[in-house]
């Protein structure tokens, strides 16, 4: 008994007393603003077919839809052009500013609001990715994704840095853009443009905007009483690690539904079910590739079993390292190849992003000290000298963004 309390002790300790999964977390970050951004600048010009006023997916059609199912848009608070620009641009800004970790707690509801307004006006577009993408933004708003690989982390070691040396550090940019946004928020509620069926994104941003509040707050506070950052701290660690469960579980989910989905089909219980798609013209952008893959009927049975069994098997191999390991490298493969060979690059994109939270984190630090001296070596001066000066502090160790001035 003694042992099972002293099990459970340790285990809420865990989730309540760190953020876990930092460098995961950063990789879901990145990943998914770097898909989204890339199709946002893809599709730049044709933006207004897709999402915008010439759309076929018309303003009062969508109007119709929005009201049956209370979906969240934007784009639904007016037809006009320059009000499609300012929202398509706002969505590429923050999709770039999430990407290099800028103010990540800010940016990380921007972009949520980017991607469920573009999504959401034309739904009858994507291609299976903006499904996944659509759940991720939600579950970015509730991590700490900004912990590593993030301007915010280098804010908090040069603020660290200047403390150490007696400076006194003064947060101006954060509680300008929090008053920013909170007046943007005062004026879109004020206008009475929500509709009662769309209160919960709403919401979730008005609670954004009071949590950064009540964040700098006991930071203020923090040297008369450290109980209010502390209290704080725990709920932020608390759903920061729910999230990331979340994320774990969706992907699960994902995988197992459309493995067993498959098993069903006879052209998978067969073995053909990848010969068909490779010769549809929409998703043949290199014939010759597809018609060289089908040509073999060996190579198409093995990736067609092949690919219920990963699929199937995968949430089950979580329980051992080494075997998920194998797994998980063998689908980031097959989605690099879909991308190529079925032209589908952000769907294997943001496939590749969620099944990069189950990678080791002992792989992603060698793969990001690889990447810093890199740069370092790119930089004048660069070597040995910036190597050492880009060495980076474990995050357990490290404080959060938020404790420099106002919250990240």
């Amino acid at each position: 008994m003694n042992r099972f309390a002293l099990g459970l002790s340790n285990g809420i300790t865990r989730v309540t007393g760190s953020p876990l999964g930092p460098y995961q977390s950063a990789v879901v970050r990145i990943g998914f603003a770097l898909t989204w951004l890339l199709f946002l600048l893809r599709e730049y010009p044709h933006r207004a077919e897709l999402y915008g006023p010439d759309a076929p997916w018309s303003w009062p059609l969508a109007r119709r839809l929005l009201e049956m199912n209370g979906a969240f848009t934007a784009l639904s608070w007016s037809e006009a052009r320059p009000w499609f620009e300012l929202v398509y641009a706002c969505a590429v800004l923050s999709a770039a500013l999430l990407l290099v970790g800028w103010r990540t707690r800010t940016m990380s509801v921007l972009f949520m609001a980017g991607v469920l307004s573009l999504q959401n006006r034309s739904v009858f577009m994507g291609d299976g990715g903006d499904n996944v993408l659509h759940l991720m933004s939600v579950y970015l708003v509730f991590t700490r994704c900004g912990r590593v690989w993030s301007l915010d982390a280098r804010r908090v070691r040069r603020a660290d840095a200047a403390r150490a040396r007696g400076e006194q550090v003064t947060d101006r940019v954060g509680p300008l853009l929090w008053a920013l946004c909170g007046c943007a928020l005062a004026a879109v509620t004020a206008s009475g443009r929500l509709s009662p069926a769309e209160w919960t994104v709403p919401a979730l941003l008005w609670a954004a905007w009071a949590a950064l509040a009540l964040w700098w707050l006991a930071g203020r506070w923090a040297a008369r009483s450290a109980e209010p950052r502390v209290l704080l701290d725990v709920i932020a660690n608390v759903l920061h690690n729910g999230a990331l469960v979340v994320i774990m579980a969706e992907a699960c989910l994902i995988y197992a539904t459309a493995g067993w989905y498959k098993i069903q089909g006879t052209r998978w219980q067969d073995g053909t079910a990848v010969y068909y798609p490779l010769h549809l013209d929409y998703f043949s952008p290199w014939p010759a590739l597809g018609d060289l893959l089908a040509s073999s009927a060996l190579a198409v049975m093995l990736v067609t079993y092949g690919t219920v069994v990963a699929q199937v098997a995968f949430p089950f191999t979580l329980f051992n390292r080494r075997v998920k390991n194998v797994l998980l490298a063998a689908m980031m493969t097959e989605h690099a190849v879909i991308a190529v060979v079925l032209g589908l690059p952000f769907f294997s994109l943001a496939m590749i992003t969620a099944d990069s939270v189950f990678l080791p984190t002992s792989f992603l630090r060698r793969v990001g000290g690889a990447v810093a001296r890199a740069r370092a070596r790119l930089r004048p001066g660069g070597g040995a000298s910036a190597d050492r000066g880009r060495t980076e502090v474990p995050p357990s160790e490290r404080p959060d963004p938020g404790h420099v001035g106002f919250p990240a």
